[in-house]
């Protein structure tokens, strides 16, 4: 098939949305497809022989990016057009950061109560906002358009708060390279980054991989440790990512136990130094850390705003919050999973979820999309 992937940008080394499409287009050129990028950017770490690049040439605004795309796909003679969240001429529309609007209410939740409807009305008033609400009305309108979302949340979302019809949602979670993400790598990298972050064999750690501290549970997680080292719990927790580097070995510790790592080029090696992954998002449409972590054999502690705690069964590959914000129900949470024992059988759930869940499985179900793509258009073209 001749295959266009429309994307903001297209450089793997800004993880997320632009990782995992740099990953599909070299999945799809190996399965012998003609794969059309457009993008506004092309990093150098998603150079794939086999690409036709076209770039979107000095985009003002979100707006400005979807007209000059939709120009580009009108002069291609493509079977299907994938959109990932950026323009609005495609087929297939799969925003990787789910309904922003969504993302927006949710957002409000780290506010106090009294504050949101303030916030709520001043956002409406920005012309950000103007534009943004310029976009969705042109990404959601077309009722011919295949909407991919990446959990049962995210096409609840589709359908309240853009009116999609449940007849047009197609739901295809996210999947992992279950080769680079595997318990195999413990034995080469456990002990060397525990060592590097000062931890004895009887500590447990705990391990989150975010950007936006707040919005994934940082500051909860942070107290919630410190109540169960309150008790007396061997326990640290590693924060990989964030927005800076910071001095010396790029770890900053503190007698609370948490170890901010900075941002890392491979989060494998701190996949196999943890005993416990946890995400107490407040919104995430299908958080491929998390299935990063089961496939790395980690039970996972999240929430239930992140569609991939959609595919956990509590007690079984780990647990799932009500309520991200409830420190009491966190903890209540990560208590258990101090004993070695409840976590080697949740490892073992974890790794078999995972498996379950693999990146050509998800690729797969993709393509089945684009043949129903193809063959509608071909019964309306007849």
């Amino acid at each position: 098939m001749k295959i266009g992937l429309v994307i903001e940008n297209f450089d793997a080394s800004r993880g997320g949305a632009e990782q995992w499409t740099s990953q599909y287009a070299r999945w799809l050129v190996r399965a012998g497809h003609e794969v059309h990028v457009v993008a506004g950017g092309f990093g150098k770490s998603s150079a794939i022989s086999g690409i036709v690049a076209h770039r979107v040439e000095g985009p003002r605004s979100r707006t400005d990016f979807a007209f000059a795309a939709e120009r580009l796909l009108d002069s291609l003679a493509l079977d299907v057009t994938h959109d990932m969240g950026s323009g609005w001429q495609c087929d297939i529309f799969q925003p990787h950061g789910g309904s922003r609007t969504a993302a927006f209410e949710h957002n409000l939740l780290l506010l106090p109560g009294w504050l949101r409807p303030f916030k709520r009305h001043a956002a409406q008033c920005l012309p950000r906002y103007r534009e943004f609400q310029r976009l969705l009305m042109a990404q959601y309108m077309d009722e011919q358009r295949v909407f991919v979302a990446l959990s049962r949340r995210v096409a609840r979302d589709f359908e309240r708060h853009h009116g999609v019809r449940r007849s047009q949602i197609r739901i295809v979670y996210n999947g992992v390279d279950v080769e680079r993400f595997s318990p195999d790598h413990r034995p080469r990298y456990r002990q060397v980054v525990r060592d590097e972050l000062g931890l004895t064999d009887r500590e447990t750690l705990l391990l989150i991989v975010a950007h936006n501290f707040r919005l994934k549970g940082v500051p909860a997680l942070m107290a919630a440790v410190k109540r169960l080292r309150g008790e007396r719990l061997p326990v640290k927790l590693a924060v990989v990512g964030g927005k800076r580097h910071f001095a010396g070995n790029n770890v900053v510790a503190d007698d609370s136990g948490v170890l901010f790592v900075g941002p890392a080029a491979d989060t494998v090696p701190y996949y196999a130094a943890a005993d416990v992954y946890v995400q107490p998002t407040f919104y995430d449409p299908c958080s491929l850390v998390v299935l990063e972590a089961l496939a790395s054999g980690l039970p996972v502690v999240t929430s239930r705003y992140n569609g991939a705690g959609e595919l956990l069964t509590p007690g079984v590959e780990g647990q799932l919050l009500d309520d991200p914000a409830d420190l009491d129900e966190l903890v209540d949470c990560l208590r258990p999973l101090m004993d070695p024992s409840v976590r080697s059988a949740m490892s073992v759930a974890a790794r078999d979820l995972a498996l379950r869940h693999t990146f050509d499985r998800n690729c797969r179900e993709l393509l089945a999309i684009y043949h129903e793509v193809a063959a509608q258009r071909k019964r309306l073209a007849a």
